[in-house]
């Protein structure tokens, strides 16, 4: 007896999956069996390095992905990457076949984005020696510096950023001023702002200055801007901000515009942390 789970579509056909009664999974279209290698639009264009899978679920929404001559804007379209053709922004995909990681010291006065219509100085500018095209994992700002991971592996890029997974950036975040007890209770428990309140964050005072302080800050998920905006709340600006470690990785030695690729060890723990076990993250796909 099989039962009916779900309707859902690939290219342009009607999808049905079928559970049988002991427990297999047969995808059927049109009556016919497809493959079991048909897997979700989003996870292969961040699959081959093009974008992060939350910038893949935007790039179908606005309708810039056509497969097999037409254009997809169904989130639950499902494809083979090896029969299917996908064509991204009128350029036909190409599934890598090797996965890379970086760890990269992004300067100050710098743009995360891979391109800036207003011309400013981009990470890209400081990768024109890597083969591979990579996209940064999450952002810092124009004016912050620090630990930047670039990949072209989406998978473990959107586990990384997922609050679900708890994985903590750490920052070095100068600010104006002397805090008291009060101010950095608020900071560690929760500050107003627009989006509602922050998540618990650890903070403690690393040296003070005459006039401004030094502040470590670790934070599981964030708003944009939201170390600003949390210090701004309690009274502080923020004239500087660096971003020392990423989950297990640690900026160490690294000069501003430096990168260095990821040793098997820093990728194993960077891998459990997101939750995913290196048989199913290799460096090969």
């Amino acid at each position: 007896m099989k039962h009916l789970v779900r309707q859902d579509s690939i290219g342009s056909h009607s999808l049905w999956l079928v559970r049988l009664t002991w427990g297999i999974l047969v995808i059927q279209v049109n009556g016919g069996q497809i493959p079991m290698t048909a897997i979700r639009l989003q996870k292969v264009i961040a699959e081959a390095g093009l974008a992060s899978r939350r910038a893949a679920e935007k790039m179908i929404l606005d309708g810039r992905v056509m497969v097999n001559g037409e254009i997809v804007s169904s989130l639950g379209t499902r494809v083979d990457p090896q029969r299917d053709k996908i064509v991204v922004d009128q350029q036909e995909l190409c599934l890598r076949e090797s996965k890379e990681y970086l760890i990269f010291y992004k300067p100050k006065k710098c743009v995360t984005t891979l391109h800036d219509p207003e011309g400013r100085r981009s990470i890209v500018d400081f990768l024109t020696k890597v083969g591979t095209r990579l996209f940064p994992v999450g952002r810092l700002d124009y004016d912050a510096e620090g630990l930047l991971v670039l990949t072209n592996d989406g998978e473990l890029a959107h586990r990384l950023q997922h609050p679900r997974y708890g994985v903590r950036k750490v920052y070095e975040v100068k600010i104006t001023g002397h805090p008291d007890a009060a101010a950095l209770n608020r900071l560690r428990s929760g500050v107003q702002l627009e989006e509602g309140v922050t998540a618990p964050a650890q903070v403690e005072v690393l040296r003070t200055l005459p006039k401004a302080c030094w502040l470590r800050v670790a934070l599981i998920h964030g708003w944009n801007r939201q170390i600003k905006r949390m210090c701004a709340a309690v009274g502080h600006a923020v004239l500087k901000i660096k971003r020392v470690a990423y989950g297990p990785l640690r900026l160490g030695q690294l000069k501003p515009g430096s990168y260095r690729p990821l040793t098997d060890r820093e990728l194993d723990l960077l891998s459990r942390a997101a939750g995913l076990d290196r048989k199913d993250n290799p460096r090969t796909i």
